[in-house]
């Protein structure tokens, strides 16, 4: 009887803790150490789309701003699971925080109604020249209290971060990473066209691409010498479906991506 007790209270506590853990974030579920949000289903769900956006390489020390973005599944309220490498994690606002070194949301966070939910973080590079990579998980629920099939998760790409030397002059690294910006694409969501636009300081061959959610190249917008200014390319989508798409400039070792989406 009393083993029956005890084990009965250990389960009643497993239960808790681990609605505990959901409600208020959970750790070790993205690729770098875990096998993702498995206590909602299963599987992974590739309709789910999450998406880390941010710079691509930082100087050694240097501190980066990023966004986690779900989108996807019963889009009711959605959690997320950050972890890196090897550089140090922090949140940026009250609606995420570090959990065992990696970062987690502190409550579910509501869609309200829009497609996308977002979270901001930071992420900072360790003293020396090395590649990091951010891995992420990101759950999209029915909000009805408990985990069930119906809610539906998925990982992220991993996120290669390159730490590189600070340069002790001004050289051509360092021009080309401060002499780009890539903006935001308008009007986002779009059907079919949108305006896609950048400015830069210095004269340098450029590539702007265009891809779906999977990573596919479905269009090449620019590929070709272009001299220091500001400059916009519209983007006809016309024969492309609905979803998220992501658009790539690069220039030297200037590199960003953002991401945009179609709706019909």
């Amino acid at each position: 009887m009393k083993y029956s007790l005890l084990l009965a209270f250990v389960f009643f506590g497993i239960v808790v803790y681990a609605g505990i853990n959901f409600s208020t974030g959970i750790t070790g579920r993205t690729e770098k150490n875990g096998f993702g949000c498995t206590c909602h289903s299963p599987q992974r769900d590739l309709s789910v789309i999450v998406q880390i956006e941010g710079p691509d390489t930082l100087f050694k020390g240097a501190t980066g701003n990023y966004t986690i973005s779900l989108s996807g599944g019963p889009a009711i309220a959605g959690g997320f699971n950050v972890a890196s490498l090897l550089g140090n994690l922090n949140p940026v606002d009250g609606t995420a925080k570090l959990l065992l070194s990696e970062l987690t949301h502190t409550s579910p966070k509501m869609f309200s109604g829009n497609t996308e939910i977002s979270w901001e973080f930071t992420l900072q590079a360790r003293d020396s020249i090395y590649t990091d990579t951010l891995y992420s998980a990101s759950n999209s629920v029915n909000a009805d209290g408990s985990a069930s099939s119906d809610d539906k998760w998925n990982f992220g790409d991993k996120f290669v971060v390159h730490v590189i030397d600070q340069p002790s002059s001004v050289g051509d690294d360092l021009t080309t990473l401060n002499s780009f910006s890539l903006n935001q694409n308008y009007p986002n969501p779009f059907n079919p066209s949108t305006k896609i636009s950048w400015q830069s300081t210095v004269g340098s061959h450029q590539i702007l691409t265009v891809y779906d959610a999977i990573g596919t190249e479905v269009a090449t917008l620019l590929n070709e010498f272009k001299e220091a200014g500001k400059y916009e390319i519209d983007f006809n989508a016309s024969a492309l479906s609905s979803g998220v798409y992501y658009y790539k400039l690069q220039a030297g070792s200037f590199i960003e991506t953002k991401k945009m989406l179609l709706l019909r």
